[in-house]
This record gives structure tokens, sequence and C-alpha cells, in this order.
């Protein structure tokens, strides 16, 4: 039988808008979002912020800032995350602004269709926009190297699994594995969660079968389930890669086919 996870196509979008803007990587030195701001720690990554949930699923795991447009200026936009925090995002000439587009195939070359450049006049309010760059989190302020204009029916996508978070699905990073009781630390809302497994569970590593004993301290998850008297119940397991000694945070690989 082949292994599902529902949570995995809304996933995949945030994964693939994260891929969008990794490759839409400009080598000009981006605007700083706070010209007053410390430099960033040694090992830091740009947008990496400090502290705080900053968009859909924790959007990119910490490295950009997602929400909705609420004003247009002539060098910055503002926007609202879903959790009702109010972002200026700073662009200039050397901002690269691209357009995702819908995620359909090609039907003549079975491929998808790639990002297409727009303007920044392009964005409006009213759009649901990514940004990755300089994130101050206390300052409430991006320095953008890309901005990226969502697919609305994405955005929806990504909305409802923002949602669903905690009822029908977990992510994080295994920091405890207790009799049939896993504890994660999620970077989606930077909090701890647990969930149980029963005879019912299943786990997979890629696309190899695994039991609950496989599991490690260090390894991400993505866990399927239902909150069931207030204890969330695993039904599906999806260990996304080996356990991590050091250096930066992991990155969810493709999902197990």
């Amino acid at each position: 039988m082949r292994f599902r996870f529902a949570a995995l196509p809304a996933l995949t979008i945030a994964l693939g808008i994260a891929a969008l803007a990794q490759d839409a990587t400009n080598p000009t030195p981006p605007p700083q979002a706070n010209p007053t701001a410390p430099p960033q720690a040694p090992g830091a990554r740009p947008g990496m912020g400090r502290g705080g949930n900053r968009g859909w699923a924790g959007f990119m795991a910490g490295r950009g800032i997602v929400g909705t447009v609420t004003e247009v200026g002539s060098d910055h936009y503002t926007l609202k995350t879903e959790l009702g925090d109010t972002y200026t995002v700073h662009f200039s000439a050397n901002t690269r602004v691209i357009k995702q587009p819908p995620q359909r195939m090609n039907q003549g070359t079975g491929m998808r269709t790639p990002p297409q450049e727009i303007k920044a006049t392009d964005i409006r309010v009213g759009d649901a926009i990514a940004a990755t760059g300089e994130v101050d989190a206390a300052a409430k302020s991006v320095g953008a190297m890309t901005v990226i204009k969502i697919d609305p029916e994405h955005a929806r996508e990504m909305r409802e699994m923002q949602a669903n978070f905690g009822k029908t699905w977990l992510m994080g990073k295994v920091t405890e594995v207790k009799d049939t009781q896993v504890t994660l630390q999620s970077q989606v809302d930077n909090a701890a969660h647990t969930f149980v497994a029963d005879e019912n569970t299943s786990f997979r590593r890629r696309r190899d079968p695994v039991t609950l004993a496989d599991l490690q301290v260090g390894e991400t998850v993505r866990v399927e389930g239902a909150v069931k008297e207030g204890v969330f119940v695993a039904t599906a397991v999806a260990v996304m890669g080996p356990p991590v000694t050091g250096g930066p945070a992991e990155r969810p690989g493709p999902p197990p086919q």
C-alpha cells in the first residue's frame, strides 16, 4: 500500500516557494531592513531573524516572511501575517520580484511553468507574498533579496495548512522518545508538541518502512493524525532525514513516494 500523507500537498507548496526563493538568489547585497541593527551572529543565515513565527507553516523554517499586502509604497510593502503581525518589506532595484505561476503541468513538455519576472508595481494590496532576506523580528522589517507573489490558490492551501497544524498534522525535530510518546520541537510555531503512536501507526524513512524504535533524537519528522481526548494520535510518521548533530537547521527533503 502506498504511504500517504494528507498534509504533503500543502507542505510541498511551501517547500516549492522556498525553492523558488533559493533559485532567485541575487549576488548584489540586499537593502538593510534596519541600518542600526547589530550584525548577525557567526553561522547565522540571512533571514533567520530573532524569534517568532513569521508566516504560514514557519515559512522556509525561519528564512523568510509571508503574509498579505496591506499597503504598497515606492520602496516597501506593508503586510500582515496570519498571526496578525505587521511587517514592512523593504525593496530596491537589487530586489528580484517574481510571480509564482499556477502549478499546472505544461501539456507539451510535461514540465511545470517556471516563475515569471514581474515589476515591484505589479504587487498590489490583497496579494499574498513571500519575502526572503534580512529579517529583523524586533523591528518587524525585512530587507528583501527576493519577493514572490504567491499564486492565490496556493496561498489558500497554505493558510489551510497552517490552520490545521496541531490538529491533523505536525512537523518538527524529535527531542525525546519515551515509550509510545514522541516529543517534537517545531519550527512552524517555535513550540514543543507531542504525539503518541499505537498499533495502527505506520512509520517510514524515505521509502523504507521503519518502526517507532528506529526514531532517533534529532531527526525531523512529519506526522499525520488527529487529536483524541486531548492527545495527538499519529496514523502516519514520515522521517525526513538523518539526525542533525550541529550546524544549520535541517532542510526538509522531497516527500516520500
